[in-house]
């Protein structure tokens, strides 16, 4: 026993980010196991280890950016495994965690609820079991109908029930988990007409990429009686969140129709231009899907939903990125520096100078790390830098969207982003934490001075 202690005491001096980042690499090294088994492959197919670890990747940190072809290199059975992989992804490894040692019947300590506060971006550790419990319950429900509905729907579309009720499955966990995979080959663009399918496809992103805190809060919302709804107040993270998400929604749906409204939306009736508009935004919140092939837009767009891409999705979401809410309490606090304010205000509530600084912290340091992944890749490839940026900001909001260069990329390059994806996925912030001092702020203070800023 004493052996056993002394071999991994080290594990108890680790940070729960640290401990979090392990388990994180431990579940992209078994994907990676799981992904290069014969029985996961198509007779005759055979993947190279980087792209194999690469889709791993991807598939943990719910990216959708792909190397190889996986309607053309995976079986079945590697479908279900790596449909398995995106539900580890989307919840977070300390989620599916919790649930395995709920299953047996293990006590959640401290320090396990902590784990699963870092993984989950709360503030608190109070309730994570809970939170953990809604989240799964909440995600079965929402995947369970949408799976019923694409694949009975699908129906029309494949010579086969098993055919259609597997990229109804598929498809369903693809776009809940903000996954970006697909079987088709070339995403959603064979139903870039069937406006029921981008419908059903749109609904599941944005659930998966809202946040799961508001999906339960709107879940106990319906369910509650009428009289505890009349005193049922949402919390402040799911009106910023809930107000952000649509906003930039509409936002990028305005934007990418008008800087291609004379170039590929011309000549298009205006239900065709507004739901490729529409889907297009949604699906730079994170998800990567697309009705479209997005190297057939301008450079303008590309770069505005570059953009989009690296706000991505909501915290203790399936997505990565900035997240939304980072980026309302960064535009807020300019509009009241500009006004002249000094307490940042949101719906009759102040924001904590420690959130806010966090938020500038986590766009200044993501604005960082992908310039500098881009003037590295940009050096090592042959392709456009608007391309480049365009995988960079897909890769760190997790989105998933490419515009064809993804294969032809080098094995640094493909390790860049790799390394930008599983960043994305975990949150900056706590990526970050990793590099935090463990040494106590001394009460020894020095003289101010004023700096000349601007």
């Amino acid at each position: 026993m004493k052996l056993h202690h002394s071999r991994f005491h080290w594990i108890n001096k680790l940070t729960p980010v640290q401990i979090l980042i392990i388990f994180y690499i431990l579940a992209i090294m078994i994907a990676t196991i799981l992904l290069s088994l014969p029985i996961s492959h198509k007779a005759g197919v055979h993947i190279p280890l980087i792209d194999i670890l690469f889709v791993a990747v991807s598939a943990v940190s719910v990216t959708g950016l792909s190397t190889i072809s996986i309607v053309d290199s995976l079986s079945v059975t590697g479908v279900f495994i790596l449909a398995g992989i995106l539900q580890l992804g989307a919840v977070g490894v300390m989620a599916i965690g919790t649930l395995i040692w709920l299953l047996i019947g293990k006590k959640i300590g401290l320090k396990e609820r902590r784990l699963i506060m870092t993984d989950q971006n709360q503030t608190s550790f109070q309730g994570m079991v809970r939170l953990i419990k809604q989240i799964i319950y909440v995600l079965l429900v929402i995947e369970l109908i949408g799976f019923l509905v694409l694949g009975a729907y699908f129906l029309q579309y494949f010579s086969s029930p098993g055919e259609a009720f597997l990229n109804g499955f598929f498809g369903t966990i693809s776009a809940i988990t903000n996954g970006g995979f697909d079987l088709s080959g070339s995403s959603l663009i064979p139903f870039n007409h069937d406006y029921f399918v981008q419908f059903i496809n749109i609904l599941l992103i944005i659930l998966g990429a809202i946040g799961f805190p508001v999906l339960i809060e709107v879940k106990e919302f319906i369910f509650a009686k009428k009289e505890q709804r009349k005193t049922q107040r949402f919390s402040l993270f799911t009106k910023i969140t809930t107000l952000t998400f649509f906003i930039l929604v509409v936002v990028g749906t305005v934007g990418i129709y008008l800087l291609d409204m004379t170039h590929y939306f011309a000549g298009k009736s205006w239900h065709e231009s507004f739901f490729y508009s529409l889907f297009q935004s949604v699906t730079t919140r994170s998800a990567g899907l697309s009705t479209m092939d997005v190297s057939l837009l301008t450079e303008e767009n590309q770069l505005f939903m570059s953009f989009l891409m690296f706000i991505g999705a909501s915290p203790s979401s399936a997505g990565g990125g900035i997240r939304t809410t980072t980026f309302a309490l960064v535009v807020i606090y300019i509009v009241a520096s500009v006004r002249g304010e000094k307490n940042i205000r949101i719906f009759n509530r102040e924001v904590y100078e420690e959130d806010l600084s966090k938020a500038i912290t986590v766009i200044i340091m993501a604005g960082f790390i992908s310039f500098l992944s881009v003037l590295v890749i940009t050096k090592l490839e042959p392709f456009s830098l608007i391309q480049i940026i365009f995988e960079v900001t897909s890769a760190f909001g997790t989105v998933g969207l490419s515009m064809g260069i993804t294969p032809d990329l080098s094995a640094t390059s493909k390790v860049i982003l790799m390394i930008l994806m599983l960043i994305g996925r975990i949150g900056i912030f706590t990526f970050l934490i990793i590099f935090k001092s463990n040494k106590k702020n001394s009460s020894f203070r020095y003289p101010k001075e004023r700096i000349i800023i601007g």
